[in-house]
């Protein structure tokens, strides 16, 4: 007989991966203060953006002398940026364990043409980071979106590097500690772990990448929205709030409220223990069960945002088709919308841990997550 569904439902059944949840106590009436209609060059929207640069530097703990700046295009925008502005300098190594590293890899291997070295792992695996030359320029994803894998810690990244580490931390800042002595450029978007609007990045820059910067000209032509620099000095407007084009009021609005309720949770420790809870209901979930598991190989590497799932029991024969079906029976019940692999990786469920996720909400979709097993399972069988 199929199992019967569960009683209760999450309250918030949304675990997409970008955008991904709102704040839990969000509502519109927060963004009533938006400096909308208004010049972002006003003195009331410089404020605004230069109070959402020097909140995101308390709560992640950026030190004083790091250059924060809203750029446009989300986290590509950002890593886009310090890849065409910093690269060709010195030799490279790219690194890629899932699909945004792979990005990065093909945009410098192809666009820039740089000859890098490229260090590649599969879906589930890391690449040993304590192996990597650093001093070359290192290009890497702290937590990998789409396979669920992070680096455990920063430890093998050398103090004492001649080159600069770049990081894409979009799924990672907010969530994750990072040590920020090990990172000279780290890229996130306000739509991942904060739950904030679409469209606008942040670009982390160290001492070390801004004399980079000030001292390197590159052998292609920047686009005007990559310049960070005029006359081989800092555009220092950029990391003050003068923003290379015009940002939405009502995003920087909702930042501005992302970041308020961060400080009510606890700020960053708060943020990470809301996190780590949640991705252990789904990892306790899994170990008390034959049919699946956690993508990530080494425990030690799983993320605790991006939680990546796959599919062990031998009766499934497409596994693509199956984790579709099971994606799609949790949406038409309402309890986990979006909740299917990204694309590019290997067929399973994706489900979002950040701290805009209640632990009891995550609790009340595992159950649906049994249910839905055992109807594909049910209909599998039924089908033979």
């Amino acid at each position: 007989m199929a199992m019967t569904q569960p009683g209760a439902r999450p309250m918030n059944p949304r675990f997409s991966s970008g955008p991904c949840a709102k704040p839990p106590t969000f509502t519109l009436n927060d963004l009533s203060d938006a400096a909308l209609g208004r010049s972002h060059r006003a003195a009331v929207g410089k404020d605004k953006l230069k109070a959402a640069i020097e909140e995101t530097r308390t709560l992640l703990g950026v030190p004083a002398d790091y250059k924060i700046g809203i750029v446009p295009a989300s986290d590509t925008g950002a890593m886009e940026m310090a890849m065409w502005s910093l690269l060709g300098a010195r030799p490279c190594t790219m690194v890629a364990w899932e699909s945004f590293g792979a990005g990065w890899v093909t945009d410098v291997v192809k666009q820039l043409k740089l000859d890098a070295e490229v260090k590649t792992a599969d879906y589930g695996e890391i690449v040993d980071m304590a192996a990597l030359d650093y001093d070359t320029d290192v290009v890497f994803t702290w937590n990998g979106t789409t396979s669920g894998v992070r680096v455990a810690n920063g430890d093998v990244i050398p103090a004492t590097r001649a080159g600069l580490t770049i990081c894409d931390a979009t799924s990672a800042a907010f969530a994750m500690d990072l040590p920020w002595d090990k990172l000279d450029v780290t890229t996130f978007s306000w739509q991942k772990v904060l739950g904030g609007e679409a469209a606008h990045g942040m670009l982390i820059l160290s001492p070390r990448a801004v004399e980079r910067l000030e001292s390197y000209t590159p052998a292609w032509p920047l686009p005007k929205i990559f310049r960070l620099t005029k006359g081989g000095k800092l555009i220092d407007g950029i990391f003050s709030g003068a923003t290379i084009n015009t940002p939405s009021m009502l995003a920087v609005e909702d930042y501005l409220n992302c970041l308020k309720w961060a400080r009510s949770v606890g700020g960053l420790q708060g943020l990470i223990a809301r996190a780590d809870a949640n991705a252990q209901a789904i990892w306790d979930f899994c170990a008390n069960r034959d049919w699946i598991d956690n993508l990530a190989v080494d425990a030690a590497t799983r993320s605790n945002t991006s939680v990546c799932l796959k599919f062990t029991d031998p009766r499934i024969t497409d596994g693509a088709a199956f984790a579709k079906a099971v994606a799609k029976r949790l949406e038409a019940e309402g309890v986990a919308l979006d909740v299917g692999a990204y694309r590019d990786a290997p067929a399973g469920l994706r489900i979002w841990c950040g701290g805009t996720v209640e632990t009891a909400d995550i609790e009340a979709m595992l159950p649906w997550l049994d249910w839905a097993f055992d109807a594909e399972i049910t209909a599998l069988a039924e089908a033979a």
